[in-house]
């Protein structure tokens, strides 16, 4: 349904208004520009900001009685069904924006304030600022987003909301990731920072190892990340380098160390072989298992494997840790 907001809060509310609580209210409500302060019109007008507010308090009285108009109650039974359809409530900017559009939110703010059954929560520390229908509404919700964030913890990975909508936008510790699944904010997979989270939910996705210029490529394309600037590959070799959450597994290749690879080069890798045996090892057996661990060529583990400064062959011809 379309209303004219403008016309509504000027023509039909302020119009008779006396001068002075017609002004205050404008500038309150920014309804011809941007919202003011008590203090930035008590500065206009060399008042008190209380005096502002008690001129703006008495022109609200008499807007409520204006208010009881056919008009205005079409306005607020409008504005009733939207929040019923929403849960009971909504965020304040997301409701503002999707009824009033980029010119008539302030007006939204205004009719909303003088419609007598909604109720704003102002913004806390965890919770963003909202309006709603019922008066218990911040109890429900906060029980509500309480319940979800235990079970995120839980599972400690991204989930389809398993309460309303209007719930998870007004909690400041969940937020929606680029696929569309709900998480904590400090996660990477729904708050990715940076090239190195947006690389590790590319890593996430195509559950392989990958090769730099590969992840630079699966950035750049990616409609989740609507990155401005093209991602160069050398500069996602050079995260990934740094990031721990990142094992090199072959020439340019990385993998994720959360899928069992461990980081080192290769002797370091044969080393680690052998010690988790617990004994000696035939060189086609520590060959295959550290070829589950990097992406190189056999003889490139031979060749490592030869190191007598590092590793030793018993009478059997089976390899062991040589003792330091």
């Amino acid at each position: 349904m379309d209303f004219n907001y403008q016309t509504i809060c000027h023509h039909n509310l302020l119009k008779d208004l006396p001068k002075r609580n017609e002004e205050v209210i404008v500038r309150r409500f920014g309804l011809k520009g941007e919202r003011e302060t008590l203090e930035s019109i008590g500065r206009a007008y060399d008042i008190t900001r209380e005096r502002v507010r008690q001129i703006q308090d008495q022109g609200l009285r008499e807007l409520v009685e204006k208010a009881d108009t056919p008009l205005c109650r079409n306005v607020f039974q409008y504005f009733s069904r939207y929040l019923k359809a929403s849960g009971s409530l909504k965020r304040e900017d997301i409701l503002l924006s999707q009824l009033g559009g980029d010119k008539f939110q302030n007006h939204v703010f205004f009719l909303l304030t003088l419609g007598g059954s909604f109720y704003r929560f102002p913004e806390t520390e965890k919770l963003y600022a909202f309006w709603a229908i019922d008066k218990n509404s911040i109890n429900i919700a906060q029980k509500a987003t309480n319940s979800f964030l235990q079970e995120l913890k839980k599972k400690k990975q991204p989930l389809a909301s398993s309460i309303p909508l209007s719930y998870v936008e007004i909690s400041k510790e969940i937020l929606k990731g680029p696929e569309g699944l709900y998480g904590l904010k400090e996660w990477p997979e729904v708050n990715p920072k940076g090239i190195k989270d947006k690389a590790y939910l590319v890593f996430k996705k195509e559950e392989k190892p990958l090769h730099f210029t590969e992840v630079a490529t699966l950035i750049n394309n990616s409609s989740l990340f609507n990155s401005p600037k093209t991602v160069i590959s050398q500069t996602v070799h050079n995260e990934l380098i740094k990031d721990q959450r990142f094992v090199l597994v072959g020439r340019g290749l990385y993998a994720l160390k959360e899928w069992g690879y461990a980081p080192g080069v290769i002797k370091e890798v044969i080393a680690r072989t052998l010690k988790e045996a617990r004994h000696p090892l035939a060189k086609e057996e520590v060959v295959d298992k550290v070829l589950q661990q990097r992406q190189v060529k056999p003889n490139t583990i031979l060749l490592n494997l030869q190191n007598k400064k590092y590793f030793l062959k018993n009478s059997q011809g089976k390899y062991f840790i040589r003792k330091t």
